[in-house]
């Protein structure tokens, strides 16, 4: 173990920094002034036709807390947080301050008989919503949607739409991943507001509020479960499977979708009656000779839903994730039945002019991509929860995911719960997470919201085909009850696998023996619980290449020089390959790329050089 190395992440991550700005050639190449960004339809997993995008130039004001709006400090381009260059802001969102968001709204004409639904991908970290200075309603929580129905307060012609936003970012134990208002080393720039896109979409009077979709291979069929407002006849239609070439979109009204094209679509229907009392109703649906997704097969079947007049387009695909025992009889994971290892990398999407926003839909598969050129099949989503465009790439393109919930929780004991396990393994596995002063989660309402949003969370992407994982608490980071958490997550999701504790403070719960090994030699380790091994994290060799870094205090494990780097990458795959063979379950190389002083990317910060 290399104690200098571990020692030197404590100094480093106390420099004041000065960060040289970056920019990606998807900015290089945008035009701000006329094109919308991220104009791409929100929600592939429930898609429908008539919609109406929101990102573009918006007004806005930071004020004191408690005054209101009156005149727009300037411009500023959503969905980019004010932090960021590409929003033309530049300013940081303080507690005690609110930030105001103001957009006109032309609406051509009203559609009788039809709602007209408000959609906010992500604000971060409260916010509260006028329309026509009629107050619609608040939302907690920095990285999951709400949606606001505003029918009533609208007309043909002009409207008015008011956003205010509070953020305390680590001054609360509100839910805020790797945000700091003072970053240094693994911690970066806090950023705050509109980060998702903004839209709206015209809907019936009855219509599909939520559905949920569930594989069973080993049946050969899948369940669909669908939430409506009000009951009505209906159908479920499934295509047959494909695979989605790179500028498509969702559309099973299309041939290309195989739903009205090719071989005849299965057909189930549905009927008013069969709604239970909470508005929900189940179809079973039987595939025939099940063509099974993975990495390596990326298999995709169109479904779409009629209900009433409503319809939305959507896609599952036929997969399960789960554990078991290898040819040798030690436990391993599973794809589809068969033992299958999770080669991953850590993944924490963000980006040097726009932060935790990607600048461009293309940016996104980019980084999935090369990630795959270089042998990788999995990507663990770091603390953090992307736009659904993100995960519906990782579908098509074929790549496993592991999600992270967003950690919280008050300021860090930083020699307590990040470094004393890091130097003394051992430490991490003795100490409960029932302390909650000792792991900065004294506020019990904060534990509650926590909850919640971890729900939410998955709530949000379960009829994701990609992710395989969830992973609870990371490194401690704001740790309470992970194993009766476990168990939540469990019911709330029982056909995906939990890591509850990446790292190290595992309390015996979850699917994985979970270890983060930067400094030691990487082995498998036998767990006591009989679970597999994964090494959730490894490698973070600091790598500056002259022109593509943003500090001059770096930050990393060990350093590695530009002309050594490559090779020393793939000694360290093959010794990982090796360790595949001897029972390793799983492992997340750290990362796919340098975020300001972390230079341990495989790309730079910029995505102009792949170190690999």
């Amino acid at each position: 173990m290399r104690l200098k190395d571990a020692i030197g992440t404590i100094r480093k991550n106390k420099k004041k920094r000065e960060l040289t700005p970056l920019v990606t050639v998807w900015t290089e190449q945008a035009d701000d002034r006329t094109s919308i960004p991220l104009a791409e339809y929100p929600r592939p997993q429930m898609q429908r036709r008539d919609w109406i995008c929101l990102n573009g130039w918006w007004d806005y004001a930071i004020t004191g807390r408690k005054d209101k709006f009156s005149e727009p400090d300037g411009r500023i381009l959503v969905p980019f947080s004010p932090e960021t260059a590409r929003s033309a802001v530049r300013r940081t969102l303080m507690p005690g301050e609110a930030l105001w968001y103001r957009r006109e709204i032309i609406l051509p004409e009203m559609q009788p008989a039809n709602r007209l639904l408000l959609h906010f991908g992500a604000v971060d970290e409260r916010c509260t919503v006028w329309c026509n200075g009629v107050k619609l309603g608040r939302h907690r929580g920095g990285y999951l949607p709400f949606t606001f129905d505003i029918t009533e307060h609208v007309s043909a012609g002009r409207n008015i739409l008011l956003v205010r936003v509070l953020d305390d970012t680590d001054r609360s134990e509100a839910c805020r991943g790797k945000q700091k208002l003072s970053p240094g080393g693994m911690f970066y720039t806090a950023q705050s507001g509109i980060w998702q896109t903004v839209w709206m979409e015209w809907v019936p009077e009855v219509f599909i509020r939520k559905m949920q979709i569930t594989p069973d291979i080993s049946r050969g069929e899948i369940s669909v479960r669908i939430l409506a407002d009000r009951a009505a006849d209906g159908f479920i239609e499934i295509g047959c499977p494909g695979t989605w070439p790179e500028e498509k979109e969702i559309r099973a009204d299309t041939a290309d979708g195989c739903i009205s094209g090719g071989r005849p679509a299965q057909r189930v229907r549905f009927r008013a009656a069969d709604f239970d009392e909470d508005g929900r109703v189940s179809c079973i649906a039987r595939i025939q000779a099940p063509v099974l997704w993975s990495p390596e097969s990326p298999v995709l079947y169109p479904l779409r839903i009629r209900l009433g007049e409503d319809e939305v387009s959507s896609y599952f695909a036929m997969r399960s994730f789960g554990k078991g025992k290898d040819a040798a009889g030690r436990p391993c994971l599973m794809l589809n039945g068969e033992p299958y290892f999770f080669n991953g990398v850590l993944d924490q999407g963000y980006w040097p002019e726009s932060l935790m926003t990607a600048p461009s839909d293309e940016a996104m598969c980019f980084d999935i991509r090369q990630m795959k050129k270089l042998g990788f099949n999995m990507l663990r989503k770091h603390v953090k929860v992307e736009p659904l465009r993100w995960y519906y790439h990782c579908d098509r393109i074929g790549m496993a995911v592991w999600q992270d919930m967003v950690c919280g929780g008050g300021e860090l004991n930083s020699l307590l719960v990040t470094y004393a396990p890091t130097v003394v393994p051992p430490f991490g596995r003795l100490l409960s997470d029932c302390h909650y002063h000792l792991f900065s989660r004294d506020d019990g309402g904060e534990r509650e919201r926590f909850e919640e949003q971890l729900t939410g969370m998955i709530d949000l992407l379960y009829n994701v085909p990609c992710i395989s994982l969830w992973v609870i608490f990371n490194e401690g980071w704001g740790q309470f009850d992970a194993a009766r958490l476990t168990e939540l997550v469990r019911h709330a999701d029982p056909t995906r696998l939990i890591d509850h504790a990446s790292g190290w403070f595992d309390q015996g719960a979850g699917d994985v023996r979970s270890i983060h090994n930067y400094f030691r030699t990487l082995k498998v380790e036998e767990d006591p619980y009989g679970r597999p091994c994964v090494l959730s994290e490894y490698g973070g060799a600091a790598c500056c290449i002259p022109g593509h870094y943003s500090a001059e205090s770096t930050y990393g494990y060990h350093n590695e020089e530009p002309e050594t780097f490559a090779e020393k990458f793939r000694s360290q795959m093959e010794e990982i390959r090796r360790l595949g063979a001897e029972g390793l379950a799983a492992a997340v190389y750290t990362q796919v790329s340098d975020i300001e002083e972390e230079v341990n990317g495989l790309l730079t910060y910029d995505r102009k050089v792949n170190k690999g």
